[in-house]
């Protein structure tokens, strides 16, 4: 990408990021959240690249885009990049998510603390399986599926986490977008059908490892 490319880019992006903008940042967020529980304070935008595949100069043009954020041969500071990237991103402050499934992998989500380290709360629990209903999952109480709607509403859910079986996912989807969430978080391997005004993310192992194994075999 050219610069001239790149300033038209970043210049798009000052009322709503480009995919690509907003891609790289998020990718930049997960490396400084990690750098800092490390104990780092500072950081170049070399070491970004390596944890990133993402060109230095493309990162020193993403971010100079926005603001000036680092120093000649000292690089950025953490805790500062990463206010101004929560910032661009929009996600400054605390979203709420409730996660549907409280199985072996939705216990993993919900102690985890993958979402907390970027400003989401996990404040609903849900599942149908009574063995689980009740159940503790750190400060959480599993509720019943079907609370959805007053969770929803009550806790000011933004997210919804999908641990559940493929079978499932639809339903869950439906009741979720019936309810008015936007965003839904996908780990079962469904292709799930929502409204255009609706976002799915899928995440699936298999498929970053296909494109992992791509890479090493060409």
């Amino acid at each position: 990408m050219s610069q001239s490319d790149s300033v038209r880019e970043l210049t798009l992006a000052t009322d709503r990021l480009t995919l690509g903008v907003a891609a790289r940042l998020s990718r930049y967020l997960q490396v400084l959240t990690q750098a800092k529980k490390m104990g780092k304070s500072s950081i170049s935008s070399q070491a970004i690249s390596e944890y990133t595949n993402v060109n230095p100069t493309q990162i020193r043009r993403d971010l100079s885009g926005f603001g000036k954020f680092g120093k000649r041969g000292v690089g950025y500071d953490i805790d500062a990049l990463i206010e101004q990237i929560r910032k661009i991103l929009r996600t400054s402050g605390q979203h709420n998510i409730a996660l549907f499934g409280a199985g072996n992998l939705g216990q993993a989500i919900a102690t985890s603390g993958v979402f907390a380290d970027h400003g989401f709360r996990i404040s609903a629990i849900f599942d149908v399986d009574p063995e689980r209903v009740g159940m503790r999952l750190g400060d959480l109480t599993v509720r019943h599926y079907d609370e959805l709607p007053e969770a929803v509403n009550g806790d000011g859910v933004m997210v919804g986490v999908l641990a559940v079986p493929g079978s499932a996912a639809q339903a869950v989807a439906d009741d979720l977008v019936a309810a008015g969430v936007k965003i839904i978080f996908n780990y079962s391997d469904a292709l799930l059908t929502v409204p255009s005004d609706v976002t799915v993310h899928t995440s699936s192992p298999a498929v970053e490892l296909l494109y992992a194994l791509y890479f090493y075999l060409t």
